[in-house]
């Protein structure tokens, strides 16, 4: 391992002696505009007239500064890159691009959605469950098991209309 990589900061003899330089990494947010147009078109391999007009069509929106500067964001430059892809990878022109986002957009949208009603059926079918365990709970203090009925039966009866055999043989002795 150099001495560069080792990060010691030194690399030569007395003289000739050069510093490495230490970066600090900061993470922002992949939605805030920190390029300017010229580094934004440098990280997407296109000259910043073609920003311009992708800015003019509609397929891009950099943020302003106070000072009106565009500003890009990586999730431009990665939507740049994509617009790059299709144009140059695909053939589409313009139009095509310009469609194939609002589909994409749509898909996303549309899968939102399907989470969404996922988790709504989800909580209904949780709330239907526990509704008919109550139903069951419920039903299981008033039906009882009436087996020494005439004929034999083991059928369920509610409670309320079940006479018990020896209630029967009294009141017909009456």
């Amino acid at each position: 391992m150099s001495e560069r990589e080792a990060g010691t900061g030194r690399a030569g003899a007395a003289g000739g002696q050069r510093g490495t330089r230490s970066v600090r990494r900061i993470d922002v947010a992949t939605d805030r505009g920190v390029f300017m147009i010229s580094v934004a078109a440098e990280l997407a391999n296109m000259h910043p007239q073609t920003l311009r007009m992708y800015e003019a069509r509609g397929l891009i929106e950099p943020k302003r500064s106070p000072k009106g500067t565009r500003l890009y964001s990586q999730e431009d430059v990665e939507r740049l890159r994509r617009i790059q892809e299709m144009t140059a990878d695909l053939g589409l022109n313009l139009a095509g691009v310009e469609r194939v986002l609002s589909l994409e957009a749509e898909i996303d949208t549309m899968h939102a959605r399907i989470e969404e009603i996922e988790l709504e059926a989800l909580q209904a079918q949780v709330r239907l469950a526990e509704e008919l365990e109550a139903v069951r709970r419920s039903f299981r203090a008033e039906l009882v098991p009436f087996p020494n009925s005439r004929p034999p039966s083991t059928a369920i009866v509610r409670a309320a209309d079940a006479r018990s055999p020896f209630n029967n043989k009294t009141q017909k002795r009456k």
